[in-house]
């Protein structure tokens, strides 16, 4: 019983694998994005209905229970006591609602998609300043399921210095493709986003798009990044925001790969596979 459980386990892997990833995965996102900004109050609720179908959506939370498109549904906004910021201030919050990844500490740039899947930060970032940035710091992975809330926030006090963009392709970001694709973030579409702390230490967020609409929102750019862009990659910024104030959205689930300088320690209940919401600690600092 055991080894038929474990065979279909595999199987269902498989075709998972092959029904998100071995198909013409942009001109599907390219597609999906279209589709989903039709507004049609009947073509609307259908689709949600069919999403249920396949994921935990959970709409209970939601500002408004009624959307004109699928879009509006994807980048919801929750009601406003829905999440609540942790109220110390040597912690680190959680940017968005999440699943938790590969974290720990970077070995001067070498860290973990997956147990046993290895990259590096030159893979990933597309500066040697970046790279010099991140060498040796803590890093937590924050992959958001396409049936959660999409948007991500300040995790503290911050000034936002710079966003780099990087084009890419769109792999599916679930467990079984971090098992099976190396260096995937490193493959998809992403922006780095490049902070400073209160005390100036470098904080680096990237979030990486995925299958399907792979479109980020950034809330201090004036522009969507999308497969289609095709301003200048590097963008100087100079915006401040508050802890646990909104900086933009996926148009999709997700990944975030956050970043911390040395003093910051992933915290212990943050174990991979753990569920966390926004303004929820995430690391904290240690002596």
């Amino acid at each position: 019983m055991r080894t038929l459980k474990l065979l279909f386990q595999l199987l269902n892997e498989d075709v998972n694998f092959l029904l998100t990833n071995r198909i013409p995965r942009r001109a599907l996102t390219l597609w999906m994005g279209w589709f989903s900004k039709i507004e049609h109050p009947l073509l609307c609720r259908i689709s949600i209905a069919i999403w249920r179908c396949f994921a935990d959506l959970d709409l209970s939370e939601s500002r408004v229970q009624t959307f004109s498109s699928l879009h509006a549904c994807f980048v919801r906004e929750l009601k406003p006591s829905a999440r609540p910021i942790h109220s110390d201030r040597s912690v680190l919050v959680s940017p968005c609602d999440a699943i938790v990844g590969a974290q720990g500490l970077v070995d001067g740039t070498r860290l973990y998609q997956a147990k046993g899947f290895p990259y590096t930060l030159e893979d990933l970032l597309p500066t040697p300043e970046l790279v010099s940035i991140c060498r040796d710091s803590t890093y937590v992975t924050l992959r958001i399921k396409s049936s959660m809330y999409h948007r991500f926030h300040a995790p503290s006090d911050l000034h936002v210095e710079r966003t780099v963009y990087v084009s890419g392709d769109t792999w599916n970001v679930n467990p079984i493709a971090l098992k099976r694709v190396e260096r995937l973030f490193c493959r998809n579409e992403r922006a780095v986003v490049q902070t400073r702390l209160p005390d100036g230490a470098p904080l680096v967020m990237v979030p990486v798009a995925a299958i399907l609409v792979a479109s980020i929102r950034l809330h201090f750019l004036d522009t969507l990044l999308h497969l289609r862009y095709q301003g200048p990659n590097q963008i100087e910024c100079n915006t401040t925001y508050k802890r646990g104030e909104e900086m933009g959205w996926f148009e999709h689930g997700s990944t975030i790969i956050v970043f911390a300088p040395k003093g910051y320690a992933v915290c212990a209940e943050n174990q991979p596979g753990a569920a966390l919401r926004m303004g929820q600690p995430l690391m904290r600092r240690v002596e």
